[in-house]
C-alpha cells in the first residue's frame, strides 16, 4: 500500500468518525454506519501497521468487561438473548477507532463539530418547547432523536465540551459562549434531572480546576434560571430527592430490586437483557410504582445485577483508570488538547453523577459519544498520522 493510499484511507477514517460522533445526536442509523466503515478503515490500516495495541489504557478493562459479559450471556437462562443483547460491546471499538484516526489537531476539529451539531440539535428542542407543544412530563422534547432521555444525555455530553472548550482556549471563545447558552436551555426544557444534575457537576469540576472562584457564578445562575424558567422546568428542579414523586420512589424501588438480584446472582448476574424479564418477581411492593422496568435506571447496580460483581469491578477498573488519565491529561495539557481533557473530564463525571439515576451507559447513542470524548484527550496528545 502507498503512503498516498494510507494518508487517504486515515483521512477517510477521520470523516467518517467525526460523522459517527456528531451523529449521535441525530440519528443512531447514521451513527452506527459511518462507525462501522470507520472500523472496517481501521481493520485495514492496522493489518499493515500492526499498532493495535496503540489505544489508552483504560481499553483493556473495557477488553476484559466485553469477556466477563459474554460469561454472564452463557451463564444466564436465555443464552441467545444475552449474546444477541451483547452485540453493543462492538461499540467499544470506538476506542481504537478515534486512537487511530482522530490525533493531534484533528481531535480539536472533531470536538468542534460535535458542538457545532449539538447547538444547532439544542436549536431543534427548544423549537419543539416553545411552539409545538413539547412543554410538558408527559410531552418532552426529543430534538432529532427518539427518545427525551437518550436526547438529554447527548446534550449534557455536548454541553460539558462547549464549556471545556469556552475554559481552556482564550482565543476563538465567541461561538462557544454561544453554544453554550442553547445546549443549557435545551437540556433544561427536556425535564430530565439526571442530565441536570450531572451537567451541574461536570461544569462545576471544571470551573473548580480552572480558578475555584468561578464557582461564584454558580449560585447566580441558579438564582437566574429560578427567576426566568418555565414553571415546568422550576417544578422539576424542585422536585429531585423527593420521595412523593412516583419516578424517584420507583427508582428507589429499583434499587431494593437490584440488591435482592445481585445476592441471588453474585458471579454472573442474571443475565444480559434479562432485567426486564426477572423484574416482577423481585419487584419491592414497597415503593414500586411501575410493574415492569427495562433496566434498574442506574449504571452500578444495572451492572452488578445483570452481569454480576466482577462486572462491576471490571467497570470500576475501567473507570478508575480512565478518570485518572483524563485528569492527568487536563493537568498536564495546554492550549486546545486542554480543552479536549476538560470534555473527557466532564463526560466521565456527568456519565457517573447521571448514571445514579438512569443506566445511560447502556444506550447506544450516548455510549458512542462517551467513549468518543474520552478517547480524544488520548487521541490529541498523539503525532498527527
Amino acid at each position: 500500500m502507498t503512503t498516498t493510499a494510507e494518508s487517504n484511507l486515515r483521512r477517510a477514517g477521520f470523516l467518517l468518525v467525526t460523522i459517527a460522533l456528531a451523529a449521535t445526536q441525530i440519528k443512531l442509523q447514521i451513527a452506527q454506519w459511518a462507525f462501522f466503515l470507520a472500523v472496517a478503515l481501521w481493520v485495514v490500516v492496522n493489518s499493515r501497521e500492526h499498532r493495535w495495541r496503540d489505544v489508552p489504557a483504560f481499553m483493556l478493562p473495557l477488553l476484559a468487561y466485553a469477556g466477563w459479559t459474554l460469561i454472564s450471556a452463557a451463564a444466564s437462562a436465555r443464552p441467545v438473548d444475552g449474546f444477541i443483547d451483547s452485540k453493543q460491546l462492538l461499540l467499544f471499538l470506538m476506542v481504537p477507532v478515534v486512537a487511530t484516526f482522530v490525533r493531534g489537531m484533528n481531535a480539536t476539529r472533531t470536538i468542534d463539530v460535535i458542538i457545532a451539531v449539538g447547538s444547532a440539535s439544542a436549536l431543534y428542542g427548544i423549537a419543539q418547547f416553545n411552539l409545538f407543544g413539547f412543554d410538558s412530563e408527559a410531552n418532552r422534547p426529543v430534538g432529532p432523536l427518539d427518545h427525551w432521555m437518550t436526547y438529554s444525555g447527548v446534550l449534557m455530553l455536548a454541553t460539558g465540551a462547549a464549556v471545556a472548550r469556552l475554559l481552556y482556549v482564550s482565543r476563538d471563545w465567541v461561538w462557544p459562549a454561544i453554544a453554550v447558552p442553547a445546549l443549557v436551555v435545551a437540556l433544561f426544557y427536556t425535564l430530565t434531572r439526571n442530565a441536570m444534575v450531572g451537567l451541574a457537576t461536570s461544569v462545576s469540576v471544571l470551573l473548580a480546576e480552572r480558578n475555584w472562584r468561578l464557582l461564584l457564578a454558580l449560585p447566580v445562575f441558579g438564582v437566574l434560571l429560578l427567576v426566568v424558567a418555565p414553571q415546568v422546568v422550576t417544578g422539576r428542579i424542585q422536585s429531585i430527592g423527593d420521595l412523593s414523586d412516583p419516578a424517584t420512589r420507583d427508582r428507589v424501588a429499583m434499587l431494593r430490586s437490584g440488591v435482592h438480584m445481585v445476592q441471588d446472582h453474585p458471579l454472573t448476574g442474571v443475565g444480559p437483557d434479562m432485567v426486564k424479564v426477572v423484574y416482577p418477581q423481585y419487584r419491592d411492593a414497597t415503593f414500586a410504582v411501575n410493574d415492569i422496568n427495562p433496566h434498574l435506571h442506574n449504571v452500578p447496580m444495572q451492572i452488578a445485577a445483570e452481569r454480576g460483581l466482577p462486572a462491576l469491578a471490571i467497570w470500576l477498573w475501567f473507570v478508575a483508570i480512565a478518570s485518572r488519565d483524563l485528569w492527568r491529561q487536563l493537568k498536564r495539557s495546554e492550549g486546545y488538547a486542554r480543552a479536549a481533557a476538560g470534555a473527557g473530564v466532564a463526560a466521565m463525571v456527568a456519565m457517573l453523577v447521571a448514571g445514579q439515576f438512569e443506566y445511560n451507559f447502556g444506550d447506544s447513542e450516548f455510549l458512542m459519544l462517551f467513549l468518543g470524548l474520552i478517547t480524544l484527550p488520548w487521541a490529541a496528545q498523539q503525532a498527527d498520522a
